[in-house]
């Protein structure tokens, strides 16, 4: 008899083991100063060399850790929530597995090259792990996060064709020659990738994908992937602009006022990391380059934590994901909603759960650096909101009076999934105080009026405060109004209103500019090359005296 071998349990080990090793090495990495480029030479032909550089430093070890320690939770907790032992399970590993190998290829690359094979695999994989449920739903989704992250590889691969020109694809080296256009290009493309507007609308279509795959997306991995090569190619001078800064702010706001009208319950969590993002982004352009990666590190792991209790809840609830049809959870499931509980207090940013220490630096450097008035409410105005959208899925989860409509087998058991959940929380609350006193983040005393230090926590609670309230409001507004904040302001019709304009616009040019492409190109210049092949050969088929007479002409005009 053979026995079944959970394939999944191996691989959970290697990762976790991997991710211990990665961090005890960042530490020393960084104690010592260390910053180490491995090169790899693949081929040498002649006098072409074509080498892999790998770039390991404090910043490249330590996200690869937090990379490999969530999906190793990921694929632990998948064993149980997608079974095991059987071939689609099987592909679904594998195709986790390479989703977290593409990230740390890109991770580790210093070389733009290098980086677009990670890049692209992150792209390709992310559209095989959002089809995974084969509805059209799954396809739609795919498609619309395929596609707009084409757009970044585009502009990606015209960067990396740019960046030739001044001697090299290792970019780090050339970091404060290149022109500003050419960082113009970059941040562009990873908006793409972390879903800044305009590219903002297939974050929450994603998550079509099982909800083991929405955790590692959303939390370390596709959408971080932006945001992580901006630090990389990160040059002060390029990096305080404003443009982008209310670009990744009005981000921040659109998506907690998406989420405060959603009632699907991973998409309220997918809205709530896309506004993460807006926050680790604004600080990027206000030069705060390790608060965004500190930021980065920490809502890596509550946002994980809250996706995977999520998945709890949608798996005993006989798939529902309607947070109306929820309520009362606490009274069935007691230790995921202690968990789920925690993630959300700390993505709120409640003092010392580790979204504290990055959230309220970033906003007290934010305060201190001199900016104008309008940033510094949108900044206070969208850490309300956060506590909004938090406590309102709470209440509608928690204290709401139970529906009885999902309740056909709830109960908090299946071992895997409560011990990965439970080393997550343990994590995110201690992630932050270690990563600020281990990393020494907190290099700087700031010193701020008493007002100005309570204005963050007095929001939070005002924010919690109306979630609350907002709760018992009767819809007053027309139905419109409710679509249009819950369905992210029509964005995807807008993308898809334009397209078909364009693309209706080209039908109707189709005749005019086929006409003129055709005269000026390919078409005009045969035609003109046959008469002109025409005339030289009648030309010199002809008689003795017009060769004498073109001489006589030519002779005259050279005289």
């Amino acid at each position: 008899m053979l026995l079944k071998l959970n394939v999944y349990l191996y691989w959970f080990l290697i990762l976790f083991i991997f991710s211990v090793f990665l961090f005890i090495s960042s530490l020393y990495f960084m104690y010592n100063g260390i910053f180490l480029m491995l090169e790899w030479n693949i081929m040498l032909i002649n006098s072409l060399s074509i080498n892999y550089l790998m770039i390991f430093d404090w910043v490249s070890i330590s996200f690869s850790s937090v990379v490999m320690l969530i999906s190793s939770m990921v694929v632990f907790y998948s064993s149980d929530y997608m079974g095991f032992g059987y071939y689609n399970s099987n592909r679904f590993l594998f195709l986790v597995i390479l989703f977290v190998f593409s990230m740390i290829l890109m991770i580790i690359s210093p070389n733009l090259i290098s980086i677009l094979l990670g890049w692209d695999g992150l792209g390709l994989v992310s559209y095989c792990l959002v089809i995974y449920y084969n509805s059209m739903k799954s396809y739609l989704a795919g498609m619309i996060t395929c596609l707009t992250n084409r757009i970044g590889d585009i502009g990606l691969l015209i960067s990396a064709c740019w960046i030739m020109s001044y001697g090299g694809w290792h970019f780090m080296y050339y970091l404060d020659y290149y022109n500003e256009y050419i960082f113009y290009l970059m941040t562009i493309s990873c908006f793409t990738k972390s879903a800044q507007i305009p590219f903002s609308c297939w974050l929450p279509a994603a998550m079509a994908a099982p909800t083991p795959v929405s955790s590692l997306v959303h939390s370390s991995t596709l959408v971080t992937a932006g945001v992580y090569l901006l630090i990389r190619f990160y040059n002060s001078f390029n990096f305080n602009n404003y443009m982008f800064l209310f670009i990744s702010l009005v981000t921040m706001t659109f998506s907690s006022i998406c989420a405060i009208y959603e009632f699907d319950l991973k998409k309220i969590i997918a809205l709530s990391t896309l506004s993460q993002l807006g926050l680790m982004m604004s600080s990027l352009f206000l030069g705060l380059l390790d608060l965004s990666f500190f930021h980065l590190l920490s809502h890596a792991m509550f946002k994980s934590l809250l996706f995977l209790c999520s998945g709890i809840f949608i798996f005993y609830m006989n798939d529902n994901q309607d947070i109306r049809l929820m309520g009362s959870v606490c009274m069935l499931m007691p230790f995921t909603t202690s968990c789920f509980n925690i993630a959300n207090l700390t993505l709120c940013g409640i003092p010392f759960l580790s979204g504290f220490y990055s959230k309220d630096m970033i906003i007290e450097y934010m305060v201190s650096n001199q900016l104008n008035y309008l940033v510094f409410v949108i900044f206070y105005f969208s850490l309300g909101l956060t506590a909004f959208y938090s406590f309102r899925l709470f209440y509608y989860s928690m204290i709401h009076n139970n529906k009885f409509i999902s309740m056909n087998f709830i109960y908090d058991e299946y071992l895997y999934m409560k011990l990965s959940i439970f080393i997550l929380t343990l994590f995110s609350i201690f992630t932050g105080c270690m990563m600020l006193w281990l990393m020494n983040f907190d290099f700087y005393f700031i010193l701020l009026p008493m007002k100005l230090s309570m204005a963050s926590l007095l929001l939070v609670l005002m924010g919690i405060w109306l979630g609350m309230e907002s709760c018992k409001f009767n819809y007053y507004f027309n139905m419109s109004y409710y679509l249009f904040n819950g369905n992210m302001w029509f964005m995807s019709s807008y993308l898809n209103f334009l397209y078909k304009n364009v693309y209706l616009f080209s039908e109707n040019s189709k005749s005019n500019s086929l006409m003129w492409s055709e005269y000026y190109g390919p078409m005009g210049i045969s035609y003109y090359l046959l008469n002109l092949s025409n005339f030289i050969q009648f030309y010199s088929m002809n008689n003795l005296k017009v060769f004498l007479l073109t001489f006589l002409i030519w002779f005259m005009i050279l005289i």
